[in-house]
């Protein structure tokens, strides 16, 4: 089986920061797949270590790619990119 990737805009206003890239990571680790996150053409890293997704530095409106690897790739990708895309700052602030 292949890898499969997809792209994704961020959509917290204040990027992967601490939350955010807490949720995310840990939805990547609960996937019990090989998951890694890449921004712009960047080196991917492993989207489980909340470490090395905050260390990508990402903000709101960048673009990221997400790649999986193993049974249910494709539901994993939908429900991590579900998590970029929605603003978790703003339900926070709500």
């Amino acid at each position: 089986m292949t890898a499969i990737s997809r792209t994704v805009r961020i959509g917290s206003s204040h990027g992967l920061h601490a939350r955010p890239a807490k949720l995310f990571a840990q939805a990547a680790k609960e996937s019990g797949i090989p998951v890694t996150i890449a921004k712009d053409s960047g080196k991917p890293v492993n989207a489980a270590s909340i470490l090395g997704v905050i260390a990508l530095a990402v903000e709101h409106g960048d673009y990221v790619t997400l790649s999986a690897d193993g049974d249910g790739a494709e539901g994993v990708l939908d429900t991590l990119t579900e998590l970029l895309t929605t603003d978790h700052d703003q339900e926070a602030a709500g």
